[in-house]
This record gives C-alpha cells, sequence and structure tokens, in this order.
C-alpha cells in the first residue's frame, strides 16, 4: 500500500488540502509550467487526486518544502488507465514551483516515489514518466531516477515521450525517507 504521506529529507509529500488550491493555481500559471502543460484548474485537478487516492490507492501528493512549510508543487505516482500505447502504466510524476528549481527535490520526492513502486506495487514491472520532448528539467530527473528513453506518442492532444525503468533495474541502495 502507498502511504498516505512520506516524508523525505527535505520534503513532505502528503494528502492535499483545501488551501492548497490557491498555491497550485500560482504554480500553473507561470510560464515555465505552461511551456510544456496546459492550465489546469486546480481545485478540480485536488478532487482528482483525492479521488485517485481514494480508488487506485495512489495518487500525486502535494509536496512540501520541510524547511519552509510552504506547499510547493506536487509529486507521486498515477496509474494512467488511458495510456495510448495499452496496459494500465504507473508513471512517477512532478511539478515544482520554479522558485524551487535546481535543489534537486524533484529528483528526491521521485525517488521516493520509485522506491515505493517497487516495495508496494510489486505486480508493475515497468514504472514510466511522461513529458514533452523540449522539457530538459524533467528529462533530467528521469535520467537520474535512472529511467532510459523508451519512445514517443501522442497523448491527450500533447506530442510526448516517455522514460521508464524496469523491476528488473538494480536501484542501488536502499534509502530511507
Amino acid at each position: 500500500m502507498i502511504p498516505p504521506e512520506v516524508r523525505t529529507e527535505r520534503l513532505l509529500l502528503r494528502q492535499w488540502e483545501d488551501e492548497d488550491a490557491e498555491r497550485l493555481a500560482a504554480i500553473y500559471a507561470q510560464p515555465e509550467f505552461l511551456e510544456h502543460m496546459p492550465y489546469v484548474d486546480p481545485d478540480r485537478q485536488i478532487a482528482r487526486f483525492r479521488r485517485e487516492w481514494a480508488e487506485e490507492g495512489l495518487s500525486l501528493w502535494a509536496a512540501e518544502h520541510l524547511e519552509s512549510g510552504r506547499m510547493i508543487g506536487r509529486i507521486g505516482l498515477l496509474r494512467h488507465r488511458d495510456w495510448p500505447l495499452g496496459g494500465d502504466p504507473v508513471e512517477v510524476g512532478w511539478v515544482l514551483d520554479r522558485a524551487f528549481w535546481g535543489r534537486g527535490l524533484a529528483t528526491e520526492g521521485g525517488r521516493a516515489a520509485l522506491e515505493l513502486w517497487r516495495t508496494e506495487l510489486p505486480s508493475d514491472d515497468e514504472l514510466i514518466s511522461i513529458t514533452t520532448p523540449g522539457n530538459a528539467r524533467s528529462l533530467a530527473v528521469m535520467r537520474r531516477l535512472g529511467m532510459t528513453y523508451r519512445g514517443a506518442t501522442h497523448w491527450h492532444g500533447y506530442d510526448v515521450v516517455w522514460h521508464a525503468i524496469d523491476r528488473s533495474v538494480d536501484s542501488g541502495p536502499a534509502r530511507s525517507f
């Protein structure tokens, strides 16, 4: 079972609170976000994340920066029942406020999610991550997580690329979080 809350060295990955919508809206309005993703209504998206936690037992957490106590984005695992290449793959994903870029926080949170995929979702042989081809920062996080390029497709109106890691790939020493 994926825990509803996870603490890493610098992050609290937690369930969504109503007041997170305002911060999420500000992140989604940043030009750097809009370059790769469409603006999404934060209230609807938080409702979706809550529904997925209830129905799937996993979704994205609100990512809170421990030092500042500020909600800085979203990180976690999503099951895609509409993936155009078939199956119901689990994706590790992240979006952070640009003010927190370049600190390794997406990698830290992504690694915690990856490790939970390994231990708690043993029937899923592959973990994927999806982005637009020009999103160099997310592609770099994928590589730092040990993921490799697997292909490109068109999904939800966007050309996307996806990387993956197979369960058989050694992730290195276990980390505590």
